[in-house]
């Protein structure tokens, strides 16, 4: 029982070791390194796949800076015999005629394409940091549920050490008739509850560390998961950090690209409702030659009403972009509160639980203290060993929840692993270029 004892002490004093070297402004404790981070991130087909649309959103940007109309050459060939009204033919001509044509975009529209583009571009590129974050809040909780699944594992393991201390100290009352059999069968019974416990908590360990390995198969892993440190507030608490959500964040520069995208577009449609003119030129060559000239080419299409509805459509999607882009804010301050909270209880409740812990530990001390002076059975010291076993496992549990949730808040406004270096701001359009027809 003492080894028992002493196995929980050790573990007390290993906690509050933590808390004095969490104090020590180590916030990156328990955490990947930097670089290992950076590399998962970079590799996963989430995040090459954002990469992606970003260069095909730069080319759409300069196919719509160049415009969609080209020039258009054509020709023809004809055979032409002629006759004087009697049948007799006159003779055979070679004739020929070929034609340059080009659609001139009307003034504005070429800067409401590079607008477009720009938008598209800007939206790309915040999607894609977006996607880096959602990929690196993935990492976080894959992480964290590997190190709390082996957090809790480690105090089941101590826990089946301390039981069978218990077990072993039975049997030897036992052998000198200081215990009865059915104090033996109970130790045996808590022994037993405690391996199966052991065992369903390596398990879940077990499936933590497969899960995170397969989403990134590429990231080195350590052969044992390590210690979950310490919570710890930064300075200047985590307060700023909820106005860091709020000024940082890519998912809502992309909702306003996609306004500004949106508008744009409208714009375009609505003076898409004129239609671009062609002008061209035409040679030919009539009559074997004997007939030559040329010409200048004119075209206008008139808008009718497929034009007016697709303005009405653009028009349309313009606001609800708009509609949309509030869902982003309110979510964005929904996400900025829900983190700041989470932080502020979750860590409450981790000191809660130390608190707690440290007090079953005591009591657990005075019980064993009982029964060795025969004022309590082998059931009270089985109880008191139970309680600390779980509290143990509380305090674990929550302080793997504080230290998520801080990991989370930090991810979310970028003073982790995105942007934390640098301070990088969410992409912003491009000033337009000079209008180009």
């Amino acid at each position: 029982m003492r080894k028992a004892f002493s196995s929980a002490l050790a573990l007390t004093l290993a906690l509050a070791t933590g808390s004095a070297l969490a104090a020590q402004d180590m916030p990156e404790a328990g955490l990947p390194s930097k670089a290992d981070v950076l590399a998962a991130l970079d590799a996963h087909p989430t995040v090459e796949a954002a990469n992606a649309r970003t260069d095909a959103a730069r080319a759409d940007a300069r196919a719509l800076s160049r415009g969609p109309h080209e020039f258009i050459v054509t020709g023809g060939y004809a055979s032409r015999t002629v006759n004087d009204g009697t049948g007799v033919a006159n003779g055979r001509f070679d004739e020929f005629e070929a034609q340059v044509t080009r659609p001139i975009r009307l003034p504005g529209k070429a800067t409401l394409d590079r607008r477009i583009g720009a938008q598209g571009v800007t939206y790309a590129q915040n999607m894609a940091e977006d996607a880096r974050h959602q990929t690196a809040l993935l990492l976080a909780q894959s992480w964290w549920d590997w190190l709390g699944a082996a957090s809790e594992a480690t105090v089941d393991r101590q826990a089946v050490e301390n039981y069978r201390a218990v077990l072993a100290s039975v049997k030897r009352r036992a052998a000198l008739r200081d215990a009865s059999a059915l104090e033996e069968d109970q130790a045996n019974a808590a022994l037993g509850t405690a391996q199966a416990q052991a065992e369903r908590s390596s398990g879940r360990e077990t499936v933590a560390r497969a899960r995170l390995f397969a989403q990134f198969p590429g990231f080195p892993l350590p052969a044992a998961a390590p210690d979950v440190p310490a919570p710890h507030i930064p300075d200047g608490g985590l307060a700023p950090m909820r106005q860091r959500i709020l000024g940082r964040s890519h998912e809502l520069a992309a909702a306003e690209a996609l306004v500004g995208r949106a508008d744009a577009q409208a714009a375009r449609a609505r003076k898409e409702r004129t239609g671009d003119p062609s002008f061209g030129f035409r040679l030919f060559s009539e009559k074997g030659g004997m007939e030559k000239g040329g010409g200048v080419l004119f075209s206008m299409p008139f808008g009718g009403g497929y034009r007016s509805a697709l303005a009405d459509k653009a028009g349309a999607e313009a606001s609800a972009a708009q509609a949309d882009l509030q869902a982003v804010r309110r979510n964005i301050a929904e996400t900025a509160d829900a983190d700041l909270a989470d932080a502020q209880t979750s860590y409450s409740a981790w000191q809660q639980a130390r608190g707690a812990l440290d007090a079953q530990v005591a009591a657990l001390q005075k019980t064993r203290r009982g029964q060795q002076l025969g004022e309590i059975g082998l059931s009270d010291v089985l109880l008191a060993e139970r309680m600390v076993h779980e509290a143990f496992r509380t305090e674990a549990t929550a302080r793997t929840d504080a230290m998520r949730a801080l990991t989370k808040i930090r991810i979310d406004s970028h003073e982790l692993w995105i942007g934390d270096d640098d301070d990088k701001e969410p992409a912003k359009p491009a000033e337009d270029q000079p209008p180009a027809n």
